[in-house]
């Protein structure tokens, strides 16, 4: 397995208002929602990416305004014209 390690001073904890712990868990989730949101990821493998369970992630995807279902516009086309 790869490992990333980013760097941050001690303002960005004092600014969170977080332990170092609870940051990082923070920041892996920011992240693995941004990669599902721009299709890098899919819903399994970014929930699984921050070490969540699959039903959470998409709540906490919910409470960023982030689409669970993220359908093109011709992908909605299709799904309506199959009825």
């Amino acid at each position: 397995m790869h490992n990333l390690s980013i760097p941050y001073t001690a303002d960005l904890l004092v600014t969170s208002g977080k332990a170092p712990q609870k940051l990082e868990d923070e920041l892996r989730f920011l992240l693995a929602a941004k990669l599902f949101e721009i299709h890098r990821l899919s819903l399994g493998k970014a929930a699984e990416f921050c070490g969540m369970a699959k039903l959470n992630f998409m709540f906490e995807l919910g409470r960023l305004e982030i689409p669970v279902v993220n359908l093109s516009d011709d992908q909605i086309a299709d799904e309506l014209l199959d009825d």
